[in-house]
């Protein structure tokens, strides 16, 4: 399947989270077989490109992606979790959202010092997620300087916000508006 083909899987749904809003939804490409192994192998034949030695996915739609370009490429796979969710001493980034400010951890002893880490996630929107992860990675000693999504949201500039920290960008499709 092609980018294109898979584009035709994501459902929109308006008004969600609140009016105006177009959500796009990623459930109906999962749901789907040919166009999940499809997504998973065009997203891992990018990360081999961008030279990944591990993987990192937040949580959690990242989880989902990372993961299985992690199995694709026979590459370790580096959970950015949310806080409290792992069981040993932890490094933590704390990003601001629109309405407040999250956190992202993970466990230094994941990344090898120099390795490079690519990012993957299900969608880049105003970018604090990833910005955040990649703050994180190079934290842990990670070269993280590029990014996978499934989905773009061009408008909402978090492409050019992870460029403007150095690290490329590559999405399989965009959605134009919120």
């Amino acid at each position: 399947m092609t980018a294109d083909e898979l584009k035709q899987l994501v459902r929109t749904v308006p008004d969600f989270p609140e009016p105006g809003i177009q959500f796009r939804d990623i459930t109906t490409l999962i749901g789907n077989g040919a166009g999940l192994a499809a997504t998973v192998r065009l997203l891992a034949a990018d990360a081999k490109k961008a030279g990944a030695q591990a993987i990192a996915g937040m949580e959690a739609r990242g989880f989902i992606f990372g993961a299985a370009v992690a199995v694709e490429l026979g590459l370790p796979f580096i959970a950015v979790r949310k806080p409290g969710k792992l069981p040993v001493k932890t490094i933590g980034v704390d990003y601001a959202l629109e309405y407040g400010t999250d956190r992202l951890e993970i466990d230094p002893d994941a990344v090898d010092a120099g390795q490079r880490v690519v990012i993957v996630d299900d969608l880049i929107a105003t970018g604090g997620t990833a910005l955040a992860s990649v703050e994180l990675l190079r934290m842990a000693g990670a070269k993280a300087d590029h990014a996978l999504f499934v989905i773009d949201l061009p408008d909402l500039g978090g492409a050019q916000k992870l460029g403007a920290a150095d690290v490329a960008v590559s999405a399989l499709m965009e959605f134009e508006g919120d």
